[in-house]
């Protein structure tokens, strides 16, 4: 029953909440963006200079919602360190959750002064883009963020300690997280005693939550079961199927559309991306074990699930320990679970 801070497996949560209100036509999937943030119409692309004097040209297109959810929106993180766009997602503390009275509206008002990376659509990169689904989540139903999800997707599901903050009683269960330091040994990152999960005013649909095996379990299985879970409907199963496909242009995978040398949680080589999932296209090509249409994602502190409909399988691997990249744990979990099917 130890907590965990799951970071970007906060994700497919967010995008499931989203595509509930998809399902009673609150939106479409190519509705422009700014129409729900209406500072966000006129969107620029970055060439070069930098904060507060930028050379841009205009999008060829406006962000869709679509773009947001398969992250080809033309957004980034601050820790990507390729360009001077990054460099302003440092400077004014984009996503940090650690920010005191920070807010997902303090996010969407800078982010409406900054360029892109790129034309949306066009190219593929790992960004803030699923806390903007959190904002739109807010916009549409008229709810906070953690209230939405409460009442939508973890109370139903039976997900009680799955939450953006630890409460008192919860403080014994919850995880220390570690840093891989370059000789080796661990350092202490985050002590759960005066954690910056202990309270905060910035709901990260990106990377907020803490939860559990046993409640991602709860979550994950209601998407191998298409939509459903315990006769409680979240999704339709066409919905589901729909969230779990390829949704890159052209069928491409990762190594065709992402941006060259940034940060993923997964593969880049026969892996595509849906709404809020990575999906496998070729495990040959991954060079990973695996099974094509499995979907899956992982966290900074290097967290990992995956669901494979084919064999009816779900693996849920927690850890906290960062980076992600620290320790192939990841591959070495892939061989050892499906060297173990008969």
């Amino acid at each position: 029953d130890s907590i965990f801070r799951i970071y970007s497996m906060t994700k497919p949560i967010v995008s499931v909440g989203l595509m509930m209100l998809y399902e009673q036509g609150r939106f479409q999937l190519d509705d422009p963006v700014h129409k729900f943030i209406p500072s966000w119409r006129d969107q620029k692309v970055f060439l070069s200079g930098n904060h507060p004097v930028w050379k841009t040209v205009p999008v060829d297109r406006p962000m869709t919602i679509r773009d947001l959810l398969s992250h080809t929106s033309g957004l980034t993180y601050g820790f990507m360190e390729r360009s001077n766009v990054d460099a302003a997602y440092r400077r004014f503390g984009i996503a940090d959750r650690t920010r005191p009275g920070y807010t997902l509206s303090d996010m969407i008002q800078t982010l409406a002064e900054l360029p892109l990376e790129f034309s949306p659509g066009t190219r593929w990169n790992y960004s803030v883009a699923t806390d903007v689904v959190g904002h739109l989540i807010e916009v549409i139903s008229g709810q906070r963020l953690d209230a939405y999800l409460r009442e939508h997707i973890l109370q139903p599901l039976g997900m009680p300690d799955t939450s953006f903050v630890i409460s008192d009683d919860q403080t014994s269960r919850f995880a220390a997280n570690y840093e891989r330091q370059a000789d080796g040994q661990l350092k202490l990152l985050d002590d759960p005693a005066d954690s910056a999960f202990r309270e905060c005013t910035f709901l990260s649909g990106g990377g907020g939550l803490v939860s559990t095996a046993l409640d991602y379990f709860r979550f994950t299985s209601m998407m191998l079961n298409k939509g459903e879970l315990d006769g409680i409907r979240l999704l339709g199963r066409k919905t589901v199927e729909l969230m779990t496909m390829n949704h890159l242009p052209d069928g491409q995978d990762l190594t065709k559309l992402a941006l060259p040398g940034m940060f993923t949680e997964t593969a880049y080589g026969g892996v595509g991306f849906g709404l809020g999932f990575s999906v496998m296209l070729s495990p040959a090509r991954a060079q990973i074990s695996g099974t094509p249409g499995e979907f899956a994602w992982g966290g900074a502190a290097s967290t990992a699930f995956w669901i494979d409909p084919v064999e009816d399988l779900i693996v849920i691997f927690m850890t906290q320990l960062m980076p992600s990249s620290s320790y192939p744990l990841r591959r070495e979990l892939r061989a050892l679970a499906y060297s173990a099917l008969e």
